[in-house]
């Protein structure tokens, strides 16, 4: 069934690869950018999604600089929690469901296994903070998926962390990757297609971990990188405790998607991911198991 979706920061990474899913599954598409919509700002957001009447609210935008959030505190505030909490009285004024995507850094990172549904969190920054209290406001919404990523990569806008490792072992550069850094990598496209498919399903409305299965040091990711790109990468480890960050990032940060499967959609490893964007990147699709 074709959908009204309205897709709030359509260009940026997960937001372009969010249009484009939709409109490739039929639906139709209203896409906003930062340019185009002030999310701060509480009236416009309400005008808009009046006018565009929508099943569903995408929310993609976000103040991801994690450091500069240690001084930007009312603007990280405003941008993850606060214009949430106003897309959310949008969404229940227009009998609209809510997709609104969190981060691994709400928990504190002192753990050993893969963090559930259930774990409390932590958050230890401002950055982390802002986004749970967004968490926390999607939830006004009475239709509502919040979902949890990491490590996004991907997409037209590939400007990730993971993204600019890449880039350095196909230009043959230098890569400095934490060695004791544990992640759950999300594909953006897998990420897309999983929020289409929650859309479609509607499973019980909540909280859920949305990324790849499995997970990896930041080391090990980039050379399974190297490995699968056929490339003789030169990968420098670097302990976290050795870099000096304005902003305390969770060690370890793997999250489980079990909760995501059961309600149906079954994310591919992490490695798969990996597999299909180097070959959409180099155009070698089908040359490599």
């Amino acid at each position: 069934m074709s959908m009204q979706v309205l897709v709030v920061g359509a260009a940026g990474q997960l937001g372009a690869e969010i249009v484009r899913a939709c409109s490739g599954a039929g639906h139709a598409v209203t896409a906003v950018t930062r340019r185009e919509l002030d999310v701060t700002k509480h009236a416009d957001v309400l005008a808009l999604v009046a006018a565009a009447r929508p099943d569903a609210i995408v929310n993609c935008t976000a103040y991801n600089d994690v450091d500069g959030a240690e001084d930007q505190h009312a603007h990280a505030l405003d941008v993850n929690a606060f214009a949430v909490r106003s897309l959310a009285r949008a969404a229940h004024d227009a009998g609209a469901t809510l997709v609104h995507y969190s981060t691994d850094f709400v928990f504190d990172g002192d753990g050993s296994e893969p963090y559930t549904e259930d774990d409390r969190p932590a958050p230890q920054s401002v950055y982390a903070s802002s986004k749970l209290l967004g968490e926390w406001f999607a939830a006004d919404a009475p239709s509502h998926y919040v979902l949890r990523v990491e490590s996004l990569f991907g997409g037209q806008a590939a400007r990730s962390s993971i993204d600019r490792i890449i880039d350095a072992i196909l230009a043959g550069r230098e890569a400095r990757v934490f060695v004791d850094r544990v992640v759950s990598p999300t594909y953006v496209e897998d990420c897309a297609g999983a929020t289409l498919e929650l859309l479609r399903a509607r499973p019980p409305v909540g909280l859920y971990h949305c990324v790849n299965s499995g997970h990896t040091t930041w080391y090990d990711l980039a050379r399974e990188i190297a490995r699968q790109a056929g490339i003789e990468a030169t990968l420098v480890p670097v302990p976290v405790a050795s870099v000096t960050l304005k902003a305390r990032r969770p060690r370890f940060c793997a999250l489980s998607n079990d909760k995501l499967r059961r309600a149906g959609v079954t994310m591919p490893t992490w490695q798969d991911a990996i597999r299909r964007y180097l070959d959409r990147r180099l155009g070698t699709a089908g040359s490599r198991g």
